[in-house]
């Protein structure tokens, strides 16, 4: 789970490669994250993220707009979290991610999302 701030902040640390790859949604325009959290969001709503990806230290800040919620309980059996697409032009962060999954885009795996 993440640590949530409040007014619009999220700090999360994906910790190997198979997380990441759960959370990753290539299919969004300038890409995005699902995030497993217990922290309440509607459709639309602008939040910082502040990202950072196994063993690599630096973090990457960037807004996320909600564009998919799986509530609580859900009858997939999925996390509990929210969706962000990357809304700012965050072509570095999108290529990092897609960087450190090289190989494995293409998996059939299923992921957080679809």
């Amino acid at each position: 789970m993440s640590n949530a701030g409040s007014g619009g902040f999220l700090n999360h640390k994906f910790q190997d490669g198979a997380s990441l790859y759960a959370a990753y949604m290539p299919f969004l325009k300038d890409g995005g994250v699902f995030i497993a959290t217990h922290r309440q969001f509607n459709m639309g709503d602008e939040v910082f993220l502040a990202l950072s990806f196994l063993d690599d230290p630096q973090k990457f800040g960037v807004t996320g707009k909600v564009v998919w919620l799986t509530p609580r309980g859900a009858q997939t059996g999925k996390p509990a979290g929210a969706g962000f697409q990357f809304v700012e032009d965050e072509q570095n962060v999108k290529q990092h991610i897609e960087q450190l999954l090289t190989g494995t885009l293409s998996s059939a795996r299923p992921t957080h999302t679809l």
